[in-house]
């Protein structure tokens, strides 16, 4: 079953026009990104070329999906827009609150029973507002957008940062904050700056234990955690087309970790095979009728250097496997330097867990790889040295799977089977540890491996790998095994080489399910309530936050100056949190609490101005809140690198924090401070976070005269009373600015509503 396919058909009935319109706005052939985005201009056809990283432009995405953790925040805001029903096809996946500890059938019951009063709000506001619901246990919205939604040349937003995994079926896939989502699905246009274009050129065929995984984790090694901000990779080449489709969408899904709006691929016979496979044949057809459209023009792939910002070529028949981390997703080693480098660094050799799945490697095929792996040791008598376990990316996959016996073969190996969920990617993981601080090592085939990201000791050192590769780590239970080189011993002595992993792309008895986990809204949602008590500490009715005063802002307190690397992870932790995401007074405790603090050293520990003591970061803005004193928050490079999650923003504009000044921003928690009203600032000399001291005082000059393009001043009142007057930019624009002013988009986008009843 096809959804949403009148929208499609609707889509590609014009999207011939509307590139051609394009080409003769722009004058020169189109990349395959823009080609898509100029084919969803909220004004319709384009008249006029946009500038690259410099414009900002309104869009008009098809369709919106949210998973649970950030859907209730989402939903909340969009209750206070004031529509009767959204005005896109929009979804919801409950993904992130099933706590993996057991295995599968107990951990998921404990979860439905543990999160009932949040499932029965999402489940109850989707019904009301026509939004699909995909319940607990079908599976993590990637993966299950990847099987059911995503569509070449369509563009999706979705409010979590892995929604570029989609860009594996040719789709442009943003991850964004709930906010922007509730822009879209209110039916308003959505903006975003016209991203940069970077080509990513791959020539030859992958082969033996090396996989699509390698080629993002290559990539990410090029382009850091942060080279990829405010661009859109645009995969080609031969070496493209000769990729699966799942290992197009796991090369898409890790470029949120180089900090990219988006990842792409162009349509092709891959693609149509797994649209025809999981059901969506009539979608094929009809990309099959416009596939000139689905990909970049010829003369655009013959000289990418005068189409693209930037150009990057991978040899695949030359690639080796790779290894990246610790503690960072872009250190990347090539399996041959990476025993060397576990040696040299002092990183604990024993492995104690391999963890497979996640949204980012459970495909059929990663399931099939690593089960080859797993089937050579079970037959030489070898269980996994290091605990094992594996994370279904969907109920249709794991279904599958078990029929045709694949999951046997892990449980064989000592593997454990855990929920169609996200468990420890995100943090969600009761992991078994007598010391939950000891110095130990993991390997996973996730996306992230963030300090505590998985189990929250910051002492685990998280290696990310493709699943093959990590199943024949744990087997060996040891960092330093090379499976391309080294042997085996069983207990008897004897040795053994593992042999290339074997996949299967697509199930040849085709993709099976009983019960994919979807329901439908009420076609007439007038009659639903949606009850959120007062009494809660899950859920909590959002109040609009007050207007700017119309006056700069003097006299704000230093609420902390961050060192260093700080993720949405250190100002909006996961893990235990997500059950607060609901309840923005609740989840504000958790606000920075893991950010170092640059003057001691510390995590949760910042001078408090008004009494001279040290406490928690949100106690400490809470007492400013109390006392009627904003404060302002400093940081480093890549400021809020990671998740899409808009309580990273929401926190602290809650808690009265008034500005945040950084290096440099990573994207969507950049938009997240503007939609929430806030204002996100950067240095314009980099030098002058070291003129910032722990007892400032501080005035943000400029306000009443805020413009597009003009700097502001912000001077910082020191205690001895000598003072420092920096320059400070930022990149809002008109529209921004109103939403500074009105004290978030919400609060005009409700104030328009509410005009026309």
């Amino acid at each position: 079953m096809a959804f949403d396919i009148e929208m499609i058909k609707k889509l590609y009935s014009n999207f011939g026009s509307r590139i051609d319109a394009a080409r003769k706005a722009t004058g020169k052939p189109l990349t395959l990104t823009e080609k898509i985005l100029y084919a969803h201009l909220w004004q319709g056809a384009a008249t006029t070329a946009y500038e690259r990283g410099k414009d900002y432009v309104e869009f008009a995405p098809d369709r919106v999906a949210m998973q649970d953790a950030t859907a209730q925040m989402a939903l909340l805001q969009f209750m206070q827009a004031g529509r009767k029903q959204v005005a896109v096809p929009s979804t919801v996946h409950c993904d992130h609150l099933i706590q993996a500890e057991v295995g599968a059938d107990a951990d998921l019951t404990k979860a439905k029973n543990q999160n009932k009063e949040v499932y029965d709000f999402l489940a109850s506001v989707s019904d009301k507002y026509g939004i699909g619901f995909w319940k607990p246990g079908a599976g993590i919205i990637h993966q299950v957008v990847l099987e059911q939604y995503a569509f070449p040349g369509g563009m999706m937003i979705g409010t979590d940062s892995h929604t570029v995994n989609a860009g594996g079926l040719g789709i442009v896939a943003i991850g964004v904050g709930g906010a922007d989502a509730c822009d879209v699905m209110a039916g308003l246009p959505w903006e975003l700056k016209f991203p940069k274009l970077i080509g990513v050129k791959l020539t030859g065929k992958l082969s033996g234990w090396t996989a699509s995984k390698d080629i993002i984790l290559k990539v990410a090694g090029i382009l850091t955690v942060k080279g990829g901000t405010g661009a859109i990779l645009e995969y080609f080449g031969d070496g493209a087309t000769s990729l699966s489709c799942t290992g197009k969408g796991t090369i898409c899904n890790m470029g949120a970790e180089i900090g990219a709006t988006t990842s792409i691929f162009g349509y092709d016979a891959k693609m149509a095979e797994y649209l025809r496979g999981t059901g969506r044949t009539e979608v094929a057809d009809g990309a099959d009728a416009i596939a000139e459209h689905l990909t970049g023009d010829n003369e655009v792939y013959t000289n990418p250097e005068k189409y693209f910002d930037q150009v990057i070529e991978i040899n695949l028949s030359e690639l080796e496997p790779h290894i990246n981390g610790p503690f960072t997703p872009d250190l990347a080693w090539p399996i041959s330097k990476f025993a060397d480098a576990v040696k040299v660094n002092g990183w604990p050799d024993k492995m104690e867990v391999g963890l497979i799945g996640s949204c980012t490697n459970s495909s059929y095929e990663d399931i099939t790889r690593a089960a080859s792996v797993a089937e050579q040791a079970t037959m030489n008598g070898f269980k996994a040295k290091a605990e094992f376990t594996i994370t279904p990316g969907s109920e249709q996959v794991r279904y599958t799977v078990e029929r045709d016996g694949y999951l046997d073969t892990f449980e064989k190996m000592g593997g454990v089977v855990l929920a169609n969920a996200c468990g420890p990617c995100i943090g969600q993981w009761a992991r078994h540890s007598t010391d939950p601080n000891r110095k130990n090592s993991i390997v996973t085939s996730y996306n992230r491996n963030f300090s505590k990201r998985n189990d929250g000791n910051p002492n685990t050192h998280a290696f990310v790998a493709s699943p093959e590769i990590t199943t024949a780590l744990a087997i060996a239970g040891s960092l330093s095994f090379n499976p391309l080189t080294d042997y085996l011993a069983n207990d008897k002595g004897e040795k053994f080489k593992l042999e290339e992993p074997l996949g299967i792309e697509m199930p040849q008895k085709g993709f099976a399910v009983e019960d994919a986990g979807f329901q439908a809204p009420a076609e007439d949602g007038s009659g639903v309530n949606v009850i959120v008590s007062p009494t809660s500490d899950r859920l909590q009715l959002l109040e609009p936050f007050k207007a700017w005063e119309g006056t700069d802002l003097k006299g704000l307190k230093l609420l902390i100056k961050a060192k260093g690397k700080c993720t949405t992870d250190h100002i909006s932790m996961a893990g235990p949190w997500l059950k607060f995401r609901g309840h923005l007074d609740n989840i504000s405790n958790n606000m920075l609490i893991g950010a170092l603090n640059f003057f001691n050293e510390k995590t949760d520990n910042v001078k408090n101005q008004l009494t001279g003591e040290y406490g928690t970061v949100p106690g400490t803005q809470r007492a400013y809140k109390a006392a009627g004193v904003g404060s302002v928050v400093v940081g480093d490079e890549n400021y809020g690198e990671g998740s899409s999650r808009e309580h990273a923003a929401m926190e602290p504009r809650f808690l009265g924090v008034r500005a945040v000044l950084v290096k440099s921003f990573a994207r969507i928690h950049e938009t997240n401070l503007k939609k929430q009203g806030m204002l996100g600032l950067t240095f314009a000399d980099k030098e002058d976070y070291n003129k910032i001291l722990e007892d400032d005082s501080i005035d943000i000059i400029g306000l009443t005269t805020f413009a597009p393009g003009k700097q502001l001043q912000m001077v910082f009142n020191h205690a001895d009373g000598t003072s420092d007057t920096i320059n400070v930019n930022h990149t809002y624009n008109e529209q921004q600015i109103e939403w500074f002013k009105a004290g978030a988009a919400l609060n005009i986008i409700r104030k328009e509503f509410e005009s026309k009843q």
